[in-house]
């Protein structure tokens, strides 16, 4: 399983932005798609989740009511949508697969993407 992240870029504080997570190779049915983030210094944080079976979404407290996930038709990208962005959303954001659920353990995930920056000036 192959993932791809983008759509990172800088942004101003208030402002919005759509990252997109290409996924190719999947064989298996089950499972979903988690995003993560990591800001330099701080352990990997858990965003939310959609599983690929009835498209089911959970949230971590700290983004809820912010972040939104998404996926085409094809279950081939799962999109991240970012509103009300702050500085301390700067962070690295990377999607990964749960090929067993939408867990919010970062263990529980076995594949995962490059990451890709997304940067909130004040």
């Amino acid at each position: 399983v192959q993932l791809v992240e983008s759509g990172g870029r800088l942004v101003q504080a208030g402002g919005s932005l759509r990252l997109s997570c290409a996924v190719s190779g999947r064989t298996f049915s089950a499972g979903g798609v988690g995003w993560f983030r990591q800001a330099p210094g701080k352990e990997r944080e858990f965003l939310g989740a959609i599983t690929w079976s009835h498209r089911l979404t959970h949230f971590a407290d700290s983004v809820k009511g912010r972040f939104t996930i998404s996926m085409d038709n094809a279950q081939n990208t799962v999109y991240l949508q970012m509103n009300g962005l702050k500085p301390e959303d700067t962070a690295i954001y990377y999607c990964a697969v749960d090929s067993g659920g939408a867990a919010q353990a970062s263990q529980a995930y076995s594949y995962w993407g490059q990451g890709t920056q997304v940067t909130v000036s004040s």
